[in-house]
């Protein structure tokens, strides 16, 4: 059954919310309808894309890894959809190349989990202009540590993979369950070392 693509209630504050973390979709859905969204969420990109047809939503926050699906993947999927709608991709795996990889996509805005509410509703309704054209500028001059330059390959490597660890791992010639543990590790941060933020 085919869903109605346009919906005349939509408003400049209605947000889609697609996270597979149940926890997480839950209080972010909370704080962010306290400060007057209509929000709607889903865990997976077929209920995403159905919600966004059937309620033409203005905003789209998108994990990056949802279960074993690729966030980056449904980018184009949800704008073939809904062409205006404004993306902002969330992920825990901060990396240079992904914020690129979300640009060329489509997505408009790009944040690093933890996330909270406050910082999510600054970016929905914040200035047009997306903070993705300055992700490339964050690392500051001079040669970067080793490491981090490690992990943005790595990272480069599973974007191009379609977030897939098996067929990263062998264009890296790694064993998958090792590029799983860098994977888990952290990047090195080149700026506000001492920096923390809070989940919500």
């Amino acid at each position: 059954m085919n869903l109605p693509t346009h919906n005349p209630a939509t408003t400049a504050d209605s947000v889609l919310l697609i996270d597979d973390d149940a926890v997480f979709l839950r209080v972010m859905a909370r704080a962010l309808g306290q400060r007057g969204f209509t929000v709607r969420t889903a865990q997976n990109s077929e209920t995403a894309l159905a919600l966004c047809r059937s309620e033409a939503p203005m905003h789209a926050v998108l994990d990056l890894k949802l279960g074993e699906e690729n966030g980056l993947t449904l980018i184009p999927q949800l704008l073939s959809v809904a062409p205006d709608l404004r993306i902002l991709l969330l992920t825990g795996y901060a990396s240079i190349a992904t914020a690129v990889e979300a640009i060329k996509r489509g997505a408009h805005d790009y944040l690093a989990k933890p996330v909270d509410a406050d910082a999510v509703t600054l970016a929905l309704r914040g200035k047009n202009e997306s903070s993705l054209a300055t992700a490339t500028t964050r690392v500051p001059d001079g040669a970067q540590p080793l490491r981090r330059l490690e992990w943005e390959h790595i990272q480069r490597v599973l974007s191009e993979c379609d977030g897939n660890i098996s067929a990263a791992a062998r264009r890296l010639g790694l064993h998958r369950r090792t590029l799983q543990r860098k994977l888990g590790k952290r990047p090195v941060r080149e700026i506000d070392e001492d920096a923390e933020s809070d989940v919500f």
